[in-house]
């Protein structure tokens, strides 16, 4: 039976376990971005289990954690529909009715049918054969490298803007703990439509080896699909200056390049697990930019080469671990 790594995995896991979908979307014109983050907090603490709904909204640079009982948590067993409360993040609709005394966002926006990430039974989803093993500390998941928002609006602090022809991109996390260091970029907002991009390179705990530095890349460019993965054999180099990154990734022929470009005060800190709790742990911007290249070296061509708006950039933890020294 192969596995399906968008959907829930915490059935029978009672402690030390979190998961949560990472719902991004971006409207028509790469102004407006926002993060909804539903999923399920089980701690050492029966009495803090929980669930939970982030909202990264850097529309009025807010960040907001809005808690929920586990009574209120439903996930579809054949395919990727998660409710919480009064709220549905599904492949085809996201239904928000949230309300606190800082912020209040609600609204329905459909969903056109998804870019996936190809995979295989042995390869399933965007990690791989790696979901095979019992051990690991996360598991990630990539559900839609893109996606256009068919129609809808949001009402976000009674401000309604149209979502109508934007973007949305979907992801995942469950396990234990977030690791000890990791970075994550992901645009799907380039200038010209043509391209998107996600990756992912974090610390990961792996017996015999220690640790190593694992990292998942996608890119597609006018529907062709390109991955620079661990699994794959593929190389990076990674190295920062000031908050900002250089990243060279390179298999066989192909070779990419992808250069961000932040402003220190549009990142926000979230919570993320540890534990199975959820913590501040995670500084976030959808605010950023990047320049990205690929060339095809044996063709002695530029693949593609644009700059992607409203980016999803990530810090976490130590991330000096990961940069070539």
């Amino acid at each position: 039976m192969k596995i399906n790594p968008d959907l829930y995995h915490g059935q029978n896991q009672y402690t030390n376990f979190f998961e949560g979908w990472y719902f991004k979307i971006v409207d028509s014109t790469a102004t407006y971005a926002l993060a909804f983050i539903p999923g399920i907090s089980r701690g050492k603490d029966p009495l803090d289990h929980h669930c939970f709904i982030q909202v990264v909204n850097l529309i009025d640079h807010s960040y907001q954690y809005f808690r929920y009982s586990t009574n209120e948590f439903y996930s579809n067993p054949r395919h990727l529909k998660i409710n919480i409360g009064l709220n549905e993040f599904s492949l085809s609709k996201i239904n928000v009715q949230l309300l606190n005394s800082e912020e209040e966002i609600k609204g329905v926006l459909f969903l056109s049918p998804r870019t996936k990430w190809p995979d295989t039974k042995f390869n399933p989803g965007s990690m791989g054969f790696y979901n095979h093993f019992s051990f690991m500390e996360c598991y990630s998941q990539v559900c839609a490298l893109d996606g256009t928002i068919e129609e809808g609006h949001l009402k976000v602090n009674g401000k309604l803007i149209d979502f109508s022809n934007g973007k949305y991109y979907i992801e995942k996390n469950w396990g234990k703990s977030f690791p000890k260091s990791w970075i994550w970029i992901q645009s799907n907002s380039f200038n010209d439509q043509r391209a998107t991009l996600t990756c992912s390179l974090a610390t990961i705990p792996f017996p015999l080896v220690k640790e190593f530095r694992g990292f998942i890349i996608g890119v597609t460019v006018d529907n062709n699909f390109y991955s620079f993965t661990s699994i794959n054999k593929s190389s990076i180099t990674l190295n920062v200056c000031d908050r900002d990154i250089i990243l060279c990734a390179t298999r066989k022929h192909l070779h990419l390049v992808v250069k961000t470009k932040t402003n220190p005060h549009d990142f926000v800190l979230c919570y993320g697990p540890k534990d199975g709790e959820m913590v501040p742990l995670v500084e976030e911007t959808l605010l950023g930019e990047i320049e990205m290249t690929l060339l095809d070296t044996k063709r002695n061509i530029i693949l593609y080469q644009g700059i992607g708006k409203a980016c999803g950039i990530e810090y976490g933890g130590e991330q000096m671990n990961l940069v070539d020294q």
